[in-house]
């Protein structure tokens, strides 16, 4: 297992991401290949019980809107419990439910209601999965390393979802349905056995214990009245609303003899990988990016390039300008992502962590539906090159928030955290 390292400029001595951060990475890599898996294999397989399109994206739906339902409360719990032990029953959750699910179409007693179910189970546990897994990482690792340790996890979890877990789904469907879900049934226990190495405790300690409806306030009240967190929140928010106004309709602008780009289906997944893979590269390198550039500054360019990601189809048609332009605002998009939640996790109360991160990730997911049914419905009265123009600057747009996320700004809240820490 690789071992990075920096050193401390306090001790001069090296600091390491240590075991305990690899063995919490090593089950972050199965698990999420278990997801990428489930959310390709479901709808391949709901086409083997309905014809009808409504009902096939209705999986989709079935997957995400857990977000929107039980993210507040996934977090109130993930503050209230051991986090290592939250990640392991939603893991044994969902490896229960996919390996009944595989029972009941071996029995030929599937059907498009049980995937349904499936997707919303598997919704549901990944809100507590993934609110667990950015809290616990500040226990695990110096907060001096998080910028790293966050990088390393974002770009095995893109690496295992985007690339390795969508083709692995298509030949486990290919092989049979039931093979295709009970195989990630098997990569989660996988990950239950590894997360079962990661020795320590877990669980914050709370003074006093209230209602969860008092937590979830406490913890949103928190995340509205941080003015630099508020801000973050709500220009992610507006970001991923852009990204996926245009993604939403993209294909139709791509694809096809009639179409802008004249690009066949294997050529657009290539187009759309460029993505993915300046994700992982900018994973990996945002810490020598905040450095190099500084916070502030690095955030002031993931605007701009978050921008031409959504922006450029509006003027080229060149599908490798296009390819290079997505290839450079993943890796921006990434370096933002690392950035801003290793500042969320430095700026945050322990105690409150779990609650403002799941408040982030429905602000960030619940704007997915919005931007890709209001993407469709500008397309329709206005085209698709509108679509792209107006949510490139809408994107641009978001410079704005950039007056008060500040170098200076981002120390206060570092050195107003370090007060109440100690």
């Amino acid at each position: 297992m690789p071992t990075a390292a920096i050193i401390d400029p306090v001790s001069a001595e090296p600091q390491r991401l240590g075991v305990r951060f690899w063995q919490l990475w090593s089950a972050s890599v199965v698990s999420n290949l278990a997801d990428g898996i489930v959310k390709i294999g479901l709808p391949l397989v709901a086409i083997g019980y309905t014809s009808s399109p409504a009902l096939v994206a209705g999986v989709a739906v079935a997957f995400s809107l857990p977000w929107l339902l039980f993210a507040l409360p996934a977090g109130a719990l993930v503050d209230r419990f051991d986090r290592r032990r939250v990640m392991l029953a939603a893991n044994a959750f969902r490896a229960g439910m996919a390996g009944a699910l595989a029972l009941t179409m071996v029995l030929g007693l599937g059907s498009i209601w049980l995937l349904y179910l499936m997707a919303f189970s598997v919704g549901v546990a990944e809100t507590l999965y993934d609110t667990s897994a950015q809290s616990i990482l500040p226990q695990l690792v110096p907060r001096t390393l998080l910028p790293r340790a966050n990088g390393r996890l974002h770009a095995a979890e893109m690496t295992a979802n985007q690339f390795i877990g969508p083709p692995l789904a298509g030949f486990l469907v290919a092989a049979s349905a039931a093979v295709a879900v009970a195989g990630p049934a098997g990569l989660w226990a996988a990950a239950i056995a590894t997360l079962l190495l990661v020795g320590g405790r877990f669980r914050i300690e709370r003074a006093t214990s209230t209602t969860m409806r008092a937590e979830i306030a406490e913890g949103l009240g928190f995340l509205w009245r941080h003015r630099l967190l508020r801000t973050l929140a709500v220009m992610v928010g507006v970001s991923n609303f852009t990204t996926n106004a245009v993604f939403g309709v993209l294909v139709l602008y791509a694809v096809g003899p009639g179409s802008a780009m004249g690009l066949t289906e294997p050529t657009y997944g290539l187009l759309l990988t460029t993505v993915a893979a300046g994700i992982v590269v900018g994973s990996l390198v945002a810490a020598r990016i905040e450095r190099r550039l500084g916070r502030a500054r690095a955030l002031w360019v993931s605007v701009v390039a978050c921008a031409g990601l959504v922006g450029a189809p509006a003027l080229s048609t060149n599908a490798v300008l296009l390819g290079a332009v997505f290839f450079g605002g993943g890796v921006l998009v990434a370096a933002w992502n690392v950035i801003t939640v290793s500042l969320r996790q430095r700026i945050t109360p322990d105690r409150l962590l779990g609650r403002v991160n799941s408040g982030y990730r429905m602000l960030a997911w619940g704007s997915i539906p919005l931007g890709a049914g209001t993407g469709g419905l500008l397309a329709e009265v206005f085209g698709l090159r509108a679509v792209f123009a107006i949510m490139g600057g809408l994107a641009l747009s978001l410079l704005v928030g950039m007056f008060w996320v500040t170098d200076a700004a981002i120390d206060a809240a570092e050195r107003d955290a370090a007060t109440w820490k100690t």
